[in-house]
Order: C-alpha cells, then sequence, then structure tokens
C-alpha cells in the first residue's frame, strides 16, 4: 500500500505527483535531498532504520545489473520488510513487483537506458509489475537532455549522479546537448555557478552547473506535465540524441501503454508539428473510433468532402460558411485533415478535432497523404453513401481522394475549380447538390448527440441510448439496418450547448420536454449525463463504463480507495457510472479504469450527480 506518494496529474504516462514528506516534493524530481539510502546488503548485514517523514527511505537491498541470471536473482532475493515510514524498495525491471513500498528504485537502469527498444521493454514491464501510484526512479542515469523523455515514459524520480560525474570529467551538459568544458569560449548559461569568468569556471563548478541544468530542465517538465503538453516538447527534444529517438517512436509502437494512459480529452491545444503527431495516441484514438464506432445517419443525403480550415471549430470559419451556404443541408459534410484524417460534422466538437493546430505549408507529405487517405477508406467502407461530392483543392486533398476513389465502390465528382470559396467552385458545388432534400435541424441535432454517444461508448451506442429505429422497423442494434431511424429523444438549447430530454413529457417538470438525460459540453465535444441518463444506459445495450464502489454515498469525489473494481476500457476523463450498495452515481473518470482498481491514494471518479439507494 502506497501511503508516502500520490499522482495528482497526468500526461499520458508522465505523471504530477507529490512524495508525502514533512516539506513535500513535487514530482518529476530530483531525489538527492530527500533520499536516504539504508545501505547494500551485498556489503555486510544491515539493520532496518527506523526511518522517519523527512527522507525517503531506501531499504536494505541487493541491487543486480542487467543481465543479472534469474537464478541469481531468485538466490540473493530481499526480504523487504513491511515499514510505517516513507520507503523505497531497490528492484530490477524483470522482477519489479508490489513490496508495500512508496517508491521503487530500479537497478539494472544503466543496462537500458540509451538503448531505446531496451529502454521501453525495461519500463514496460516494470509498470506492469509496480503498484500504479508508486514513484518509479532510476539512478545514475538522467541528464539534461534525456530527463523529459523519462519522465514522458513514466519516472517520477532521479538523480544528478551521472550530470554531477560527467562535469568532474569536463563534459558541459545542456537541454540539447553534451559540450567539451574546453572547447566553450563562453558559458551559455546564467545559473549560480555559471555566474563567473570563463577563465575561473573549474571542473567542480561544471559539476554543480550539470546539477544546476538538470533541475531547470525537471522545472520545465514538471511546467509541461501541468499543461499537458509534454508530448509536444519531447517530439522536439527526442530529436537531440540518437537513443531517445528510438526510445521515443518505440513507445509509439507500444499502443496499448500509451493509450491506457493518455487522457480522453485536455484543455491544452495539440501542436501538429512533426511526422510523429500522426502517431500521437489522441490522432490515432479519433481515426480509430470514427472508423470502427461513428456511423453516419444523413442516409438520404451524398457525402461532401471539405477541406478543413485554421479555425475551429470548423463551422466558425469564413470557408465553411461559404460551404454551408452552397451545401444548404443537402449534403453530409465530412472535413478532410492532418493529422486527424476526416471529421463528420457532428463530431467537429468532439476532441481533438477543435483543438489541435498544424503547419500549414500547402505540401502534403507522403505519410501525411497515406495517412488520411486510409481513414478516408476505412470511413467509406464503414459508411454508405449514394455519391461523394469531393470539394477539396488539388494539392493533397485531391491526390487523397483519387487514391481512395479507386479502392472503394461509390462515385466520386470534383467541383473544386480553382480555390473551394471562390465564386465558381462554390457554384459548381451547389449545381451538384441540386434536387437533393435537405435535412432538418431537428435531424442534425439528434444525429450529432447519437454520434457523439457512439464515439464515446461504442458502435451503436447512439441508437442504444437515445432509441432509433431502421427502415426495417427492427430494433436497434439488430444489424446495419437498425440505424437513421428517428431518436425518442428531444434536444433544447442552441448547438453546441444541446441539451438531451427524454420523448416523455409527463417524466419532467412543466414546461419541459421531458426528463434531462444528458448535456453536451461544448469545450470536448461529449456529452455530459445526469442521473436519470445514467439510469437509461445502464439498462441500454450501449457499452457501459462502470465503477463498483464500497458502501458509502459520495459527495464530489470518490477516492481511489474506495473503488473495489473498475472497467478496464476507462480512461481519463470518461463519462462513468457509479454504483455501490449504498449509492448509484455519475461523473467523470480521473484515474483510469486499472489505475483506480489497483491505487490505494488519489482521486479516482469526479462525482457530478448522486442518489442514495
Amino acid at each position: 500500500m502506497t501511503d508516502y506518494f500520490e499522482v495528482h496529474e497526468r500526461d499520458g504516462a508522465a505523471r504530477l505527483g507529490a512524495v508525502r514528506l514533512a516539506d513535500p516534493v513535487t514530482t518529476p524530481a530530483l531525489a538527492d535531498p530527500f533520499l536516504d539510502d539504508a545501505g547494500s546488503l551485498w556489503a555486510g548485514d544491515r539493520e532496518v532504520p527506523d526511518g522517519d517523514e523527512s527522507a525517503l527511505t531506501v531499504l536494505p537491498h541487493r541491487s543486480f545489473p542487467a543481465g543479472t541470471r534469474d537464478e541469481v536473482r531468485e538466490s540473493f532475493a530481499v526480504d523487504h520488510p513491511d515499514v510505517d515510514f516513507p520507503s523505497a524498495a531497490v528492484v530490477d525491471s524483470r522482477s519489479a513487483r508490489d513490496l508495500g513500498a512508496d517508491a521503487y528504485l530500479l537497478s539494472d537502469a544503466q543496462g537500458f537506458v540509451g538503448h531505446g527498444e531496451a529502454f521501453r521493454d525495461a519500463i514496460v514491464r516494470a509498470k506492469e509489475g509496480l503498484p500504479p501510484d508508486a514513484a518509479l526512479g532510476l539512478s545514475g542515469v538522467a541528464t539534461p537532455r534525456n530527463v523529459a523523455l523519462l519522465a514522458y515514459a513514466g519516472v517520477d524520480l532521479v538523480d544528478a549522479t551521472l550530470a554531477r560525474t560527467k562535469g568532474t570529467q569536463g563534459m558541459y551538459l545542456t537541454a540539447d546537448a553534451e559540450h567539451f568544458l574546453e572547447d566553450l569560449d563562453e558559458l551559455p548559461c546564467a545559473c549560480p555557478a555559471c555566474a563567473k569568468a570563463r577563465s575561473e569556471f573549474t571542473r567542480a563548478d561544471c559539476a554543480d552547473h550539470n546539477a544546476n541544468a538538470l533541475r531547470a530542465e525537471l522545472r520545465r517538465v514538471r511546467e509541461r506535465i501541468r499543461s499537458g503538453r509534454l508530448r509536444d516538447y519531447v517530439e522536439g527534444q527526442a530529436r537531440h540524441e540518437g537513443w531517445l529517438t528510438a526510445a521515443f517512436r518505440e513507445f509509439d509502437d507500444q499502443w496499448g501503454y500509451l493509450e491506457e494512459r493518455t487522457p480522453l480529452m485536455r484543455d491544452a491545444e495539440l501542436t501538429a508539428a512533426s511526422a510523429e503527431t500522426l502517431d500521437r495516441v489522441e490522432i490515432r484514438r479519433f481515426a480509430d473510433r470514427v472508423t470502427s464506432r461513428y456511423r453516419n445517419r444523413f442516409t438520404d443525403q451524398p457525402l461532401v468532402l471539405v477541406p478543413c480550415s485554421a479555425t475551429k471549430p470548423y463551422s466558425d470559419s469564413q470557408s465553411h460558411r461559404q460551404f454551408h451556404d452552397a451545401i444548404q443541408w443537402r449534403g453530409h459534410t465530412v472535413s478532410m485533415t492532418s493529422p486527424i484524417g476526416v471529421v463528420p460534422q457532428e463530431l467537429e466538437t468532439t476532441y481533438p478535432a477543435q483543438h489541435y493546430d498544424s503547419v500549414v505549408t500547402g505540401d502534403w507529405s507522403e505519410d501525411e497523404i497515406s495517412f488520411v487517405a486510409e481513414v478516408l477508406r476505412r470511413y467509406l467502407d464503414r459508411n454508405d453513401y449514394s455519391r461523394v461530392v469531393a470539394h477539396v483543392p488539388e494539392d493533397g486533398y485531391r491526390e487523397i481522394c483519387e487514391r481512395v476513389e479507386g479502392a472503394v465502390d461509390v462515385e466520386f465528382e470534383y467541383t473544386c475549380v480553382d480555390h473551394p470559396t471562390a465564386d465558381e467552385s462554390l457554384g459548381e458545388l451547389n449545381a451538384a447538390l441540386e434536387g437533393e432534400p435537405a435535412y432538418s435541424k431537428r435531424e442534425r441535432e439528434h444525429n450529432t448527440v447519437r454520434a457523439i454517444a457512439d464515439y464515446l461508448l461504442g458502435d451503436g451506442a447512439g441508437d442504444d441510448l437515445f432509441g432509433g429505429l431502421g427502415a426495417s422497423g427492427g430494433e436497434a442494434g439488430d444489424g446495419d439496418e437498425a440505424y437513421g431511424g428517428e431518436a425518442d429523444v428531444r434536444t433544447t438549447g442552441r448547438y453546441p450547448k444541446l441539451q438531451v430530454w427524454g420523448d416523455d413529457a409527463d417524466a419532467g417538470r412543466e414546461g419541459e420536454p421531458g426528463e434531462q438525460l444528458a448535456t453536451m459540453v461544448p469545450q470536448y465535444g461529449t456529452l455530459s449525463f445526469t442521473l436519470a441518463g445514467a439510469h437509461r444506459w445502464v439498462a441500454s445495450d450501449a457499452p457501459t463504463k462502470r465503477i463498483e464502489i464500497d458502501a458509502f454515498v459520495p459527495h464530489g469525489s470518490v477516492l481511489a480507495p474506495g473503488v473495489v473494481d473498475a472497467d478496464d476500457g476507462i480512461r481519463v476523463g470518461d463519462e462513468v457510472v457509479v454504483e455501490g450498495p449504498k449509492a448509484f452515481a455519475v461523473g467523470r473518470a480521473a484515474m483510469s479504469g486499472p489505475e483506480m482498481a489497483g491505487a490505494t491514494r488519489g482521486v479516482a471518479v469526479e462525482v457530478r450527480h448522486a442518489d442514495e439507494k
């Protein structure tokens, strides 16, 4: 059980936490000032120290370097005592397990740091064996150049041993390079150690500078985690050394590890500034959900493909207003964009569709073209349209459409003459939709809330939760023919601040259309359920994100110790149902399902509404 470490914020695998000492320490951090090592058992017997809350005590240990055989580790394994003070256990990445400590230091770090694949495997393996709310520490490996990636991978504690050693060897470290001290005519830093003439700067000063540079970089990393933008920083930082680039890409390939730890939504803008952006969890998750969960319900209209816009959401941009004036709701509008892929109009506010900013040059890379083309192909394989009206410019967009056109069984028609907003192009778009029936505001709003439910909860959830019979008259969920029918809910409010009500006036208060089920949250393009909506969710066939709690009624939040079990598929930001012997509640997850089921500290769910049973 972890008593002296608590995670406060998460940015993917990176965490902002607190070592709860007499003087609390915010992590990721340098552990040197507060680490008290009881010593190695290789040198002789060691007494278990008394310990206190002023330091994190490293219990007596035997360190096993990388490559140690299993039988050796088992023969010399250490029994870790159960102590009531802040403690750390020394383990290796291959045999890391829960020993009841607050932090775990990996003894084989020097064997895998510096090698991309080995680093990824060691961290993922260690995290799988350790409690989700324990701190992870690496000793003797951190530098100002690599510590951002260490934190990005999930490391909470480091020391300045390597940085200081390099200083005594005459290596001057910065966040992007290592310099031979003798090669520097001028010190590129203004820290206290560097506040002297170059001629007076010694190797001892260099060691102090390196430690200062490491502390400064950790401050930068912590601030990036707070703002939810560590990934943006690491995309650039990882380019400064070959193994960092390799490790960064290896973690992108470790989809399950990063996806489980990446929030479903966040306030931070997503910056698309490199080719690696296409591998971000947020990008791949959106593309996957659009092509596996979302279902087009505008079955009587053709698909109209349009380019994205710099303004978000797209419908607020001048160009998209011109497109809408020409389309007049006679076609289903889907925006094409790098790095996200395709964005149906109903999901234009859903994270990250209105939260990204990309570098616009007019030139598309082959990676971008291939990615967006594959997403569009998968989208068209899943959704039936009578035809596709591609109102897109030549560069990039047209090539994507032409690649997909040959791979799907649907006719493409191109309406862009020069620029998409040119009068002649808009006239062609209008003419292409001549005679098509227009859909109503009511249909658009109903389809929007059902599409968001699909995206958030799973394939078919919108119809399962908010009703809707297909052309065959069968029940929703019977097959593809069940999608696209009338919803049995009503919507009020102004898009994108829609409220969803049950279509039963007798269930609501006087003057209301029924009982309120959910509210659309325009900031993230998600749904926030009421208790009535949560009960309806549980009673439907829609996949439920459920958390089981002990016998209490939550007020404000559910802490991790109160969680009995949680669905593995829950992610930070998910809408969740909370149930226990005494309560039924609905709220938003503050931890992933696996973390809240295994953690002993921290807020698991921010509860919005709760009923006592």
